[in-house]
């Protein structure tokens, strides 16, 4: 079966396929023409994946999972042990949270120095924080791809104007005039699907947070 049809089987897009195919989770044989070519073995090792993936099992250990070198039940052992710590990680940042509210805090009175200092000595004790520099990178390709559509509408938009004024001044056919419309039409409709389907890759997606699915 083809790649469409996996991600409709199994619920998740080809960009993770991809991915789990390039950390060696799955091993997808070719036809003749050297297109891939996909089995119920290779959707059923993808519903395992997606899983584990779900319950936050890493890559690593997943692919060690597969290789034999794990058991299920170690697997799962990690998982509940790490998913612990994540717990007593929230806890203890919802705690500091709580501590600067008793304060009154204002933007004035807030000593961000102080307040980081505090975070570094939590997280040598094993608290884990947001990192920031993660969700800066998604914004910022949120903005690349808005801007790249914005400059697409821009040019776009005006153009049917232009054929739309024209037409008021020297009528032509108008099958013609349609015809001249739907071409910038069509491909102002296509970026915008395609910023959609950008935006909800850069969002959880693509292969930098494929390997959190």
């Amino acid at each position: 079966m083809k790649i469409k049809q996996v991600e409709e089987l199994v619920g998740i897009t080809r960009k993770n396929i991809r991915f789990y195919e390039e950390q060696e989770l799955l091993s997808v044989g070719r036809s003749e023409n050297g297109y891939r070519e996909y089995g119920m073995e290779d959707v059923k090792r993808l519903k395992e994946i997606r899983l584990l993936r779900r319950l936050g099992v890493p890559i690593e250990e997943i692919r060690a999972l597969f290789q034999g070198r794990l058991s299920l039940e170690k697997v799962l052992e990690r998982q509940v042990v790490s998913l612990e710590q994540q717990k007593e990680s929230l806890y203890r940042t919802q705690v500091f949270c709580s501590q600067m509210l008793e304060e009154r805090p204002t933007m004035e009175k807030l000593d961000a120095d102080a307040c980081l200092e505090q975070m570094d000595q939590l997280e040598q004790e094993g608290v884990i924080f947001m990192d920031e520099t993660n969700q800066d990178v998604h914004k910022k390709k949120q903005m690349g791809a808005l801007l790249g559509a914005g400059i697409m509408l821009v040019l776009l938009v005006p153009l049917i104007g232009i054929l739309l004024w024209a037409y008021t001044a020297e009528p032509i056919p108008i099958a013609l005039l349609l015809y001249l419309i739907g071409i910038p039409a069509l491909v102002i409709i296509g970026v915008v699907a395609a910023l959609i389907s950008r935006i909800k890759e850069i969002k959880g997606g693509e292969e930098d947070e494929a390997s959190k699915y």
